[in-house]
């Protein structure tokens, strides 16, 4: 008895062993040295690996350059903070920022397994991989691996100035947190494989400035060959450009966005790009949306003209997109709820078209209503992914799946959220499974779109196509099978929502291109 009572602990012991030995992850060799990351949920998580070097300094301002060699072991355990902004960041902020996170499925390095890259939105002014709400862990349980990028934001991400511009060898500025994308893709395709991943099945998705981010990659040169999939949530950026912008109308040319910058250097009390330099990080980040505000820019060379152009001609990079939006999109950006203000601001913005748009998108008469909510839904969002599906689904090879997100409780009438739909952001706790950070009181249909929504974008990561065994079947969009995937109470086909609205702001914007539309917007 006693002798199998000391057998009996030894295999324990050893059993014990063996676990404690599959706890401690393998060492992983990236440009830079080796890193170690933690085994968690039966994945291995690596958190913190710098994909460049840190933007300080002389490289305030500067396309990021290779990292810098380490000579011990990176423990890749923590998130690094995020990059310099006016809000908190989980991890805190800094301008040394640019690293990266993977969650791996993998077993070796051999594995081959499809890649998501998650580009985080923030009006990109802020934002930060470390989120609780972007948690790689489920996703990457379903067959891929996920990673995480950073970018720089706010006037440290995206100042144009005309110092800035003559010392690049291309004389251009402001895309600096673009280039952070690319840098992070680039390092993706040179790296991933060791982490289990395929560089030859890499799909970009993000939200919001994520999602606007990823269509801008899709027709910047620079990423072409980068990924081979992009899923954009609330995004696209097809909206002529304009000096005064507006949500859907966000983009400036070159020479504009110099001048911008030396009327904001004035501002923070710097007379040459010099004293920029000198300024304390966190001064430039002061005013969130307000006088910190920056967006990327036209610049001709990361983003070479207007984007709607670029897809006429055929110069994007043609992959399968999935693209899709919210529907209640408008009650995060709409500024009044005085009908009479609104029906001005229309009017200020859409010129002689406000009255059409006005009968297209009726307001009421003592409450600003859905129907008119949905113009800023549809001129931030809709029209956006609307024309791209259609640009691409005509003009490339590549299959468009197109999604419209309507996930809410029926509010009761007398309720004051009746009426509401889905507000901007609150697909990502669906698609990333995390809906315990953000919605406390998930129902079991929550959980089922969310299910649903994570399956088809890794399936899309996957197969270029979201479409697999036991799910509804999504139909590919074309301008003759103008269908799309709502996720709502269960995910089912459906018209392409607010269609004959869409059409009458498509001519607001068709008449944007022309010269007296380009004129009277300056």
């Amino acid at each position: 008895m006693k002798i199998l009572f000391i057998l009996t602990a030894m295999m324990v012991l050893l059993i014990a062993g063996c676990k404690n030995m599959q706890k401690q992850p393998a060492l992983v060799k990236v440009e830079g040295g080796m890193v170690q990351g933690t085994v968690d949920s039966g994945l291995t998580v690596f958190k913190g690996i710098p994909f460049a070097a840190p933007p300080v300094g002389n490289l305030r301002w500067r396309a990021p350059q290779p990292v810098s060699d380490w000579n011990t072991i990176l423990q890749a355990d923590e998130f690094a903070p995020g990059p310099v902004q006016a809000w908190d960041s989980p991890s805190g902020k800094s301008e040394d920022c640019l690293y990266l996170n993977v969650w791996t499925p993998a077993e070796s390095a051999n594995d081959s397994i499809p890649v998501l890259v998650w580009i985080y939105g923030g009006g990109f002014n802020g934002g930060a991989t470390s989120v609780p709400g972007y948690n790689g862990e489920h996703l990457a349980k379903k067959g891929v691996v996920l990673v995480s990028i950073a970018y720089r934001v706010g006037r440290l991400g995206f100042l144009a100035h005309p110092e800035l511009s003559a010392e690049n060898e291309h004389h251009v500025s402001g895309n600096y947190g673009l280039l952070d994308m690319i840098a992070g893709l680039k390092w993706i395709q040179k790296n991933i494989a060791e982490f289990g991943g395929d560089p030859n099945k890499v799909t970009i998705f993000g939200e919001s400035a994520g999602g606007i981010a990823v269509s801008m990659l899709c027709a910047s040169p620079l990423a072409k060959g980068l990924f081979h999939g992009a899923i954009s949530q609330s995004g696209g950026s097809f909206g002529p450009p304009r000096p005064t912008t507006y949500p859907g109308e966000n983009m400036k040319r070159l020479a504009v966005a110099e001048q911008d910058g030396l009327d904001y250097a004035k501002k923070v009390g710097a007379s040459s790009l010099e004293e920029l330099k000198k300024l304390p990080a966190d001064s430039l980040a002061k005013g969130g949306f307000g006088s910190g505000m920056a967006w990327p820019i036209i610049d001709g060379y990361i983003i070479p003209d207007d984007q709607y152009k670029l897809y006429q001609e055929g110069k994007f990079n043609d992959t399968p997109i999935l693209v899709g939006y919210n529907s209640d999109e408008g009650a995060s950006f709409t500024r009044t709820r005085d009908p009479k203000e609104y029906i001005k601001d229309v009017k200020e913005r859409y010129g002689r078209f406000a009255n059409d748009l006005l009968k297209a998108y009726p307001v009421g008469e003592k409450t600003i209503t859905k129907t008119a909510r949905d113009l800023a839904r549809d001129a931030a969002f809709g029209w956006q992914t609307w024309i791209w599906a259609r640009l691409q689904s005509t003009l490339g090879q590549a299959r468009v799946y197109y999604y419209y997100f309507d996930q809410h409780p029926d509010y009761p009438e007398d309720s004051p959220q009746a009426g509401y739909g889905s507000p901007h952001g609150q697909d990502v706790g669906y698609v990333f499974k995390t809906l315990d950070t953000a919605k406390p009181q998930t129902t079991q249909n929550d959980l089922e779109i969310s299910e649903a929504m994570a399956t088809y974008w890794t399936n899309f990561a996957k197969y270029g196509d979201p479409n697999g065994d036991g799910m509804p079947e999504w139909q590919a969009f074309s301008d003759e099978n103008s269908k799309v995937m709502y996720f709502s109470k269960i995910p089912h086909i459906g018209p392409v929502p607010s269609a004959e609205s869409l059409k009458v702001l498509d001519n607001y914007f068709t008449w944007r291109r022309t010269l007296e539309g380009d004129a009277w917007a300056k």
